[in-house]
């Protein structure tokens, strides 16, 4: 299953989360393409912040790759879409050209939250390090349910 999260600057959560993911593929033995863009043309090919960078070390896991623009053929390419927020999800909406590429498409704590209310995950870029933590906790959370559903659609 070829998953891509996505975010506004894909520096923070977006990141975060390939790097959570992409070691549960590598454990559990899952192929596919594991990917995150963003929106924010600033930001292209800059590192994941040095915040979550330390982060994700701190709890075992690298954070590598550069940030990139969401495109079209982000539809084409990935089974499922996990955006972080309603910004992101309303970008992702604004360049589907149909409804069955919504389809893909869910906020990632839907998978956490038993009402899938849509709540966005707090953006540590904009909150300081003291998110940090929180935001890899609700990640890893939301990235075992994703390595359970892969399981339980195998």
């Amino acid at each position: 299953m070829n998953v891509l999260f996505v975010d506004l600057e894909n520096v923070c959560r977006s990141p975060l989360a390939v790097a959570l993911l992409r070691k549960k593929y590598d454990v559990n033995e899952i192929h596919g393409v594991i990917d995150s863009a963003g929106f924010e043309s600033f930001n292209i090919n800059e590192p994941p912040d040095e915040r979550v960078v330390n982060i994700a070390q701190k709890n075992g896991y690298l954070l590598s790759g550069k940030a990139r623009l969401f495109t079209q053929k982000d539809f084409e390419k990935f089974d499922r879409i996990f955006v972080m927020d309603t910004v992101a999800y309303n970008n992702v909406e604004d360049l589907s050209t149909n409804k069955d590429q919504m389809k893909k498409v869910d906020f990632i704590l839907n998978l956490i939250s038993e009402n899938k209310t849509n709540s966005s995950i707090p953006n540590p870029y904009y909150n300081g390090v003291s998110d940090c933590q929180n935001v890899f906790n609700l990640l890893d959370e939301a990235t075992d349910k994703i390595i359970e559903e892969f399981r339980n659609n195998k």
